[in-house]
């Protein structure tokens, strides 16, 4: 096929310029599908990883739902193991630990526990974990280690919940007065909804620190 002089002259800066960057191009090009491949692989197996740990929580779940303690804990470990990295294990774990604390088997309550506390998949599913911790220390009169793993950050919305079980622990201590101002400290940053203010307020009451009546005094002239 005939060119003429206007068009050779394109093809041949076209064939210049390309044997100039063509190979270039050509590594960015393959950089750049690479790079969707390697996103999309991983994509996947994300997907993948999440199918199969939903399917061995639902096995935790079955078996809690079922009281089967060893059941629930050999499903538990199995999935912390295999996915640890999922909001799965961590679900399972925190299920794992109610189980074994309904069974009475503490320890393995607080080893549960202790592992959400180290490597919960959100700092929330941490601070739950650190409250019921706590209540198990409480419970066994472990009261230091109570107030040691009620101490440092918690997200806003469990702060309210840290200084009620703070509190229990200084009633636990006998120290009524740092109960009595935690107590109030809790129920200030509780809203008017929260399921735990009635009792907060009960065990405040019961401890003499409901707030004062006013009593107006009137006298009788004629």
């Amino acid at each position: 096929m005939a060119y003429d002089l206007e068009e050779q002259e394109q093809i041949d800066t076209l064939k210049a310029w390309w044997k100039q960057y063509g190979n270039l191009i050509t590594w960015l090009l393959i950089a750049a599908l690479s790079s969707f491949a390697a996103w999309t692989a991983w994509k996947n197996y994300q997907l993948g990883q999440a199918s199969q740990a939903s399917t061995i929580y639902e096995e935790v779940q079955r078996a809690a739902a079922s009281k089967d303690n060893a059941k629930v804990q050999g499903a538990s470990a199995n999935l912390v193991t295999k996915f640890a990295g999922t909001s799965y294990a961590t679900m399972a774990a925190l299920t794992a630990a109610k189980t074994a604390f309904d069974a009475n088997d503490l320890k393995t309550a607080k080893t549960q526990l202790s592992w959400v506390v180290e490597h919960g998949h959100t700092k929330e599913f941490q601070a739950l974990a650190k409250l019921r911790l706590a209540a198990i220390f409480l419970d066994e009169k472990n009261l230091d280690e109570a107030l040691k793993t009620l101490s440092g950050e918690f997200p806003a919305e469990f702060e309210a919940d840290v200084l009620d079980r703070k509190a229990d622990v200084f009633v636990a201590q006998n120290k009524l007065k740092e109960a009595r101002e935690t107590y109030k400290s809790a129920l200030d940053k509780m809203g008017e909804k929260h399921v735990g203010k009635q009792l907060v307020q009960i065990k405040l009451d019961a401890l003499g620190g409901a707030p004062e009546m006013k009593v107006a005094v009137t006298s009788d002239k004629k």
